[in-house]
């Protein structure tokens, strides 16, 4: 192989330019700032849509959070045999200020 001649000169601007391009296009695709051709960084240009979809994203996952804990909650109490979930009703009830509102009278019948 003639390593002085045109074709290794061709060769190596070839490989070195398929090289770059594979570099940026893989930046590109997992979303890094992209190289120029003088080692300068080109950032992404963050757009307006982009900016509103991770702000959705953020107020979506607190709410999947906020349901998460209620399900739990549910869980518990269906999976319960009903006396801890009693107890604790109840308890709350004992706790519960006397202007907080009417007592309701569900378990008592009146004699007639």
């Amino acid at each position: 192989m003639d390593w002085g001649g045109p074709g290794f000169v061709v060769a190596l601007v070839a490989i070195s330019t398929i090289g770059w391009l594979m570099n940026n296009w893989i930046r590109a695709r997992h979303g890094y700032s992209l190289e120029d051709e003088w080692g300068g960084k080109t950032e992404r240009k963050v757009s307006e849509d982009a900016t509103q979809l991770r702000s959705e994203n953020q107020e979506l996952r607190a709410l999947l959070g906020k349901v998460d804990k209620r399900m739990q909650v549910l869980e518990r109490i269906v999976t319960d045999k009903g006396y801890s979930v009693a107890a604790e009703i109840e308890a709350l009830r004992d706790e519960r200020n006397e202007d907080a509102g009417v007592p309701l009278d569900i378990g008592k019948k009146e004699k007639v």
